[in-house]
């Protein structure tokens, strides 16, 4: 099946465009609205995988639109199309929950790169989002009953430990930001928080000593990365 993209662009002349673009180059099914009241509408009665919202259009202009949509909908992409380069128009886009900003003129071209950008990012996400077993070497770590198995031995997670492992699991021999731990599991990257997961990962670090394949180890400057040979 087809990606449906909601498509809400005043201009018919160019809404026409993208939309005959779109379905043919990006094999998409568009549905192409006319203001942002009638898009509103069809996003609520459709499944859709992605947004482009035009910001100045009649009834309801694109940022109020976004927003509504954002109360239904807090994951989908959504990039923003206007014929304003106003930086602040472009910080607006971001701080309504928008995903990407184009400005118009714009290429088709350059459009359809940016789509399939936020598409492949969206399913990345979604895949992680559910991920919750893991392999580590000789362990086996199930996310969702917070449990590191190892030769017919269990050890039982704090919640925390749990979030901060399968971020680590996701992050694979590849470096886990400390920034990114601490403001996905703390919601806060400041000194106090950064102290009490140094202890978390000291706890993971002896949860998982057993193996000598696998290891957690600081990268300076940057965080941390699970090792696993």
């Amino acid at each position: 099946m087809n990606q449906k993209i909601l498509l809400a662009e005043d201009d018919p002349n160019l809404g026409d465009l993208l939309k005959d673009y779109l379905e043919l180059k990006g094999k998409f099914d568009v549905v192409l609205s006319k203001d942002g009241q009638e898009a509103l509408e069809a996003f609520r009665k459709d499944n859709f995988d992605l947004c482009i919202l035009d910001v100045m259009m009649p009834k309801k202009d694109g940022f109020s639109l976004g927003k509504d949509i954002r109360k239904i909908n807090q994951t989908i992409p959504i990039i923003y199309a206007t014929a304003k380069g106003m930086m602040e128009d472009k910080t607006q886009a971001f701080e309504l929950g928008g995903d990407d900003y184009i400005t118009k003129p714009f290429r088709v071209e350059e459009l359809l790169l940016r789509i399939n950008a936020l598409l492949k990012r969206a399913a990345k996400d979604k895949e992680e989002e559910l991920a919750d077993k893991f392999e580590i070497g000789d362990y086996f770590f199930d996310y969702t009953s917070q449990i590191i198995s190892y030769k017919g031995q269990q050890q039982k997670l704090s919640t925390k430990e749990a979030e901060l492992l399968r971020l680590l699991c996701l992050k694979k021999n590849d470096v886990l930001t400390r920034e990114e731990a601490l403001v996905k599991i703390w919601h806060d990257d400041n000194y106090f928080t950064g102290r009490s997961m140094d202890v978390f990962l000291s706890k993971l670090r002896k949860y998982l000593k057993e193996d000598p394949n696998v290891e957690i180890v600081n990268v300076h400057g940057k965080g941390y990365k699970l090792l696993v040979s």
